[in-house]
């Protein structure tokens, strides 16, 4: 930051410049352009200006998204430590590293039938989720936001047939296009969840900011009814979103949209056949800006707040192969996306970011740093996990403890009249209760107390030793002395016997592996000369279930020699 012929003014508490520059860096992660673009405001030269860019520091507004392929397996380690025992530690250890006031999930791959109180109510956070009605362990996401972002509204799906008309968020737009049972369908794998926020920028305007969770569907090349699906929620998405800008809010879409927009953003974008006509991404021009190109282009209501940061970055990618260890030559793709609306990304966002560095899924976290202050609901809206009767139940199982019980009035009267007695009447009720006892009788009853000498008598069961038995003599019980050359033979011998059980074993191995032969050795591919390894066709097909060899290296561009060589045989048979 250049700062020539700049003081830092007076009314500037030196301590405070630490603190903000500190927390300012932690929500950057580092990046020194957003720390210049503030500090620029810090060293003002009145106090308004100074004391409006230093709340701005402290109170920046981080938000991650993150398909986490799964939140109960392995409940991640987020890369950095190994996996807790707890889940409710492990998840909040999850959302402590990612270091973001709302955290949005996707491919939760939970339904409420399983979904249990550690993954749901983490300490500080309030959460909210949307499950799948189909499949169980399929789609589904969820969001956390801190108790300090919590949301004024919060609702499931994006039709609006989700909702409960208490606390949701409303403006659906015009889906006159849209069947009901179409409707239906697209909210039904729990794909959209959207939480409205109040926020305040940093000249003291309070505004409203709608976060729409998505994770869109994959279409399949062998399934093409999946790719009109994938189509009629990218359409079903777009009027919602124009529907809450038209209402007065900043909307950001952030999640895993299943498309690469650009060729930048695929590692292979050159050798795929109409990469520039693909359905999907051609709704994406239509729904983001252009920022790159000459004026009159199409300008779309969203804008790719990475490409606004980085607009060519190369090897951007936040999705890789793990069967292929694509990740490890970074061998990827970029589907996973913060956009947000014209407006809101020119004033108010500060940084985008990717988090590659992030382990524990096949996608990596995507975020972005709002140079706003959220400001938090007093309550929760009904949609927060925690007021699910299961879960509320057992938090307020603790009201019991401290909330007086109405007692029995049958026990009342009767515990009034206990401590209603004189000492002497609890005296005598006491002694009657001792006489009307029944005592076991002490003749011939087994069942009463045993007197402590009664262990320290003979039993009568215990067998008496014969008066003619003869004990043997002392001689005889002495074991004599073996000389050492006995000991010697019974090692020598011991040797022996072990030498010829361990031939006898080497004679069996050697018959069973000349019988069954054993498994083969791996052939050797034929680019690296290195041991291939064994796959399984899973595809649907005539070979479904064959077993043939390949590579065993990561899969990465054919250009580079430490990749993946294009080595494939048959296996044979057994």
């Amino acid at each position: 930051m250049k700062t020539e012929g700049l003081e830092s003014p007076p009314h500037v508490c030196p301590t405070l410049l630490r603190h903000a520059q500190e927390r300012l860096r932690k929500c950057a992660r580092g990046r020194p352009g957003l720390a210049d673009f503030v500090f620029g405001f810090l060293l003002a030269p009145t106090w308004g200006a100074g004391l409006k860019a230093l709340q701005l520091a402290v109170s920046m507004l981080r938000v991650v998204s993150w398909n986490i392929n799964g939140i109960r397996s392995p409940v991640q380690g987020v890369g950095y430590e190994e996996p807790s025992n707890c889940t409710a530690m492990a998840m909040g250890r999850i959302l402590d590293k990612l270091d973001a006031d709302i955290v949005c999930l996707q491919e939760t791959k939970v339904t409420r039938d399983v979904l249990t109180e550690p993954l749901a109510i983490i300490e500080g956070c309030n959460s909210y989720f949307s499950f799948s009605r189909n499949r169980s362990g399929y789609s589904g996401v969820a969001t956390f936001c801190k108790d300090s972002a919590t949301p004024v509204a919060a609702e499931e799906g994006l039709s609006g047939l989700l909702a409960t008309q208490n606390g949701d968020v409303g403006c659906y737009g015009n889906m006159d296009d849209f069947t009901q049972e179409e409707l239906r369908a697209l909210d039904s794998e729990g794909r959209a969840l959207l939480t409205q926020h109040k926020i305040c920028t940093w000249e003291g305007k309070e505004k409203t900011l709608t976060l729409i969770n998505v994770y869109c569907p994959h279409a399949d090349p062998g399934k093409p009814e999946r790719l009109a699906f994938k189509m009629r929620f990218y359409r079903l998405l777009q009027i919602r979103a124009e529907a809450l800008l038209a209402a007065g809010s900043h909307v950001i879409i952030l999640g895993d949209l299943n498309t690469a927009h650009r060729p930048i953003d695929h590692w292979d974008a050159v050798n795929l056949e109409c990469f520039e006509e693909d359905p999907g991404r051609k709704w994406m021009d239509h729904l983001l800006s252009n920022l790159g190109c000459q004026a009159g282009s199409h300008t779309g209501p969203f804008i790719d707040s990475y490409r606004y940061f980085h607009p060519k970055q190369k090897g951007a990618f936040t999705c890789w192969s793990t069967v292929s260890g694509a990740r490890h030559l970074n061998y990827g793709s970029r589907l996973d996306y913060v956009l947000g609306d014209r407006t809101l990304v020119m004033d108010t966002f500060q940084a985008s970011f990717l988090l590659p560095e992030v382990m524990g899924s096949d996608h990596c976290p995507v975020g972005a740093v709002l140079s706003v202050s959220s400001v938090p609901a007093k309550q929760c809206p009904p949609l927060c996990t925690r007021f699910l009767p299961e879960f509320a139940g057992t938090q307020l199982k603790i009201l019991r403890f401290l909330v007086r019980l109405e007692q029995d009035p049958v026990f009342r009267q009767s515990a009034l009249q206990l401590s209603n007695q004189t000492p002497v009447q609890m005296r005598q009720n006491k002694a009657r209760v001792r006489s009307t006892r029944s005592r076991p009788s002490q003749a011939g009853s087994s069942r009463g107390q045993k007197n402590l000498m009664s262990y320290f008598q003979p039993s009568s069961s215990r067998p008496q030793a014969s008066p003619n038995l003869e004990l043997p003599s002392l001689g005889t019980l002495v074991t004599p002395k073996t000389s050492e050359e006995d000991v010697m033979a019974s090692v020598v011998e011991g040797r022996a016997k072990a030498s010829e059980a361990k031939n006898e074993k080497e004679v069996r191995t050697s018959f069973w592996k000349s019988l069954l032969g054993g498994p083969l050795p791996m052939p050797l591919c034929g680019g690296h000369r290195e041991p291939c390894v064994m796959r399984t066709v899973k595809k649907p097909g005539p070979n479904l279930g064959r077993h043939f060899y390949m590579c065993a290296r990561p899969q990465g561009p054919p250009t580079d020699p430490s990749s993946r060589c294009s080595f494939f045989l048959w296996s044979r048979p057994n």
